[in-house]
């Protein structure tokens, strides 16, 4: 699926390390792109993200990483400033450019190899693989180490990964979104309320527990340790926004999040949704920032659908007793 892509100035790319199970995804950005971002989740771990305020001075972003690694994973936007100084994209600055690269990590250690970070040259790599086509989904870049619903832990959680989707509208406007999905909570179908992935029973491991229903019935995760969580999310458009404008857009596609992930913002999740407007049409911001949540739902479905089993942790395919896509390790 084309996803974020279908959004005119913006290239996507991943670094997926599937040894390690972790990786990281990186958008960049051509020509002038305006961006935002709104963070809810109460253990973010971020980087740069000065320059989204609507009172700072720079007025544009070149590029966004999304890693896994946790805080070690920040190292990868030194590639990426890298790969963009070198080809003289920057903010000016007279004897060089600064890449404006904003960044954000999800707490993926658990998983594979804990010390399996990006750094800058997964960075610099997923630069090199980003292009303007459909986006890969599922257990790849950001989305590799991902899971969801850890409320008993990773023993019994299920695999998260990493969506995308767009919708376009009446002249010329297109919106879409990506998401890394690495909740604490559930992922529902609100289509249906049905839970697509999330906490299973330790009793019985190919049915889910209903984490809201068993948090309500006194059953709590009181400790960050071993169930750190966070979805780092983006949405996009071509859309002529000022500063201010792009933040309200990231802080509606919260909205997206809420309407699929439940419970979502914990104090165990650092939930963060970047925005980005590359300022090529004009468009209603109310109207944008509704649909921005819709594509970040749907953004959401996607990647846990489309995750793979890695790490001893299943995918939410297998759990319904259908074939995942491509290999998995979940049995071994």
């Amino acid at each position: 699926m084309e996803g974020i892509t279908a959004v005119p100035g913006i290239r996507v790319g991943h670094f997926t390390d599937l040894t390690g199970v972790t990786g990281c995804t990186v958008l960049l950005l051509e020509g002038r792109a305006v961006g935002g971002v709104d963070v809810r989740g109460s253990a973010s771990g971020t980087r740069e993200l000065d320059p989204l305020s609507p009172g700072h001075l720079v007025e544009e972003v070149h590029g966004l990483l999304l890693a896994g690694g946790s805080a070690y994973g920040l190292e990868a936007a030194a590639g990426v400033m890298r790969y963009l100084e070198e080809r003289g994209v920057g903010f000016p600055v007279g004897v060089t450019v600064v890449p404006i690269v904003p960044a954000a990590i999800l707490f993926d250690l658990t998983i594979g190899d804990a010390r399996a970070r990006p750094d800058a040259a997964a960075g610099y790599a997923a630069c090199q693989a980003a292009s303007a086509g459909p986006v890969e989904e599922g257990s790849v870049g950001a989305g590799t180490g991902a899971t969801v619903g850890k409320l008993f832990g990773i023993a019994h959680a299920v695999k998260g990964g990493l969506g995308t989707a767009s919708s376009a509208l009446p002249g010329g406007v297109v919106v879409g979104a990506l998401a890394a999905v690495n909740a604490f909570g559930d992922v529902r179908d609100p289509r249906t309320g049905r839970i697509v992935a999330g906490a299973r029973d330790p009793a019985e491991p190919r049915r889910f527990a209903d984490t809201a229903a068993q948090m309500r019935a006194g059953k709590v995760k009181r400790a960050f340790g071993v169930s750190a969580s966070t979805t780092l999310a983006v949405v996009a458009t071509n859309a002529t926004f000022t500063k201010v404008q792009v933040t309200k857009m990231a802080q509606m596609g919260h909205l997206g999040l809420a309407r699929v992930i439940q419970p979502v913002h914990t104090t165990l999740d650092g939930d963060v949704v970047f925005a980005l407007a590359t300022g090529r049409v004009e468009a209603d911001l109310n109207t944008v920032g509704m649909v921005g949540a819709d594509c970040l739902a749907e953004a959401v479905l996607r990647g846990v659908l489309a995750a793979r089993g890695l790490g001893n942790v299943p995918s939410a395919r297998e759990i319904a007793g259908e074939a995942s896509p491509g290999a998995t390790d979940a049995e071994a």
